[in-house]
């Protein structure tokens, strides 16, 4: 349900501009369940200064990698606020945006090591590191690029024995539908403690049930691209579940970087 449910955006990344271009493309939809997306950032041509990339919290987890040096490649975990990272004066990022608890489950990996930090991929999966290692290099195609990651994703996901807990999935489907506005301890009655919950969240998504709502709360405000006017005139705060304006903004700020005013009027 997550695909049908969930749009996570990346609205901080300009599609074209000063030089940057940021573009995403599908895998082929047996693996649209795990992967949200595959995605390319590069230069056209050289920038007079160097590039910082922002990335806003999307509950996602990533994978990444320079094209002309794909031997060092880096996993990114679930965030709960916005990273930057300062880049070069010329790159050119291939990158795999797994949804909520889709890397876990392909790699049998405790999404909460990772939480807040990314880490070189050798050091969480070996195989998959070397496997970019020794399959991309600087002239391919984006159109090469899917075809290799399609590939080698189909057998990685058809290898698998699957034995997640229904019941996570169940919250991660109430969450979603109820756009991370919920008492999770009121209306996450799943037959589960909230130990046995937390344990689950955890592991699969990299925090815990209450911390992923907030995410997808301020996703689902991202996707409603509301103009400056409505968030001052129409209480826009009140309706997406918080206390008051002064929450809205800080908590807003911590998962963007940027006040909801600057963000919409970008």
């Amino acid at each position: 349900m997550i695909k049908q449910l969930y749009r996570p955006i990346q609205p901080a990344v300009q599609p074209e501009g000063d030089h940057v271009i940021y573009r995403e493309f599908l895998p082929v939809p047996r693996l649209q369940k795990f992967i949200h997306c595959y995605w390319q950032l590069k230069t056209t041509k050289k920038l007079k200064e160097p590039f910082h990339y922002r990335v806003v919290a999307d509950g996602c987890m990533d994978i990444f990698f320079e094209l002309a040096n794909p031997e060092k490649n880096y996993v990114m975990g679930f965030s709960t606020a916005y990273t930057e990272f300062p880049l070069e004066h010329t790159f050119n990022y291939i990158g795999i945006r797994f949804y909520p608890t889709g890397f876990p489950q392909i790699f049998n990996t405790d999404a909460s090591e990772l939480t807040n930090r990314s880490e070189s991929l050798n050091n969480v999966s070996p195989s998959v590191s070397g496997f970019i290692a020794n399959h991309f290099e600087e002239m391919q195609t984006t159109q090469q690029i899917k075809m290799v990651l399609d590939n080698y994703f189909i057998d990685r996901v058809s290898s698998l024995n699957m034995k997640s807990d229904t019941r996570l999935f169940g919250a991660i489907e109430i969450i979603l539908k109820a756009q991370g506005i919920l008492k999770v301890e009121q209306d996450l009655d799943i037959g589960l403690s909230s130990r046995q919950l937390r344990r689950l969240f955890n592991f699969y998504v990299g925090g815990t049930a209450k911390t992923f709502s907030k995410v997808v709360r301020f996703q689902n405000i991202l996707n409603a691209k509301p103009s400056t006017g409505s968030l001052r005139n129409n209480k826009l705060f009140f309706d997406a579940g918080y206390y008051d304006q002064a929450h809205f903004i800080k908590e807003f700020k911590t998962l963007s970087g940027y006040t909801p005013a600057k963000a919409f009027d970008r």
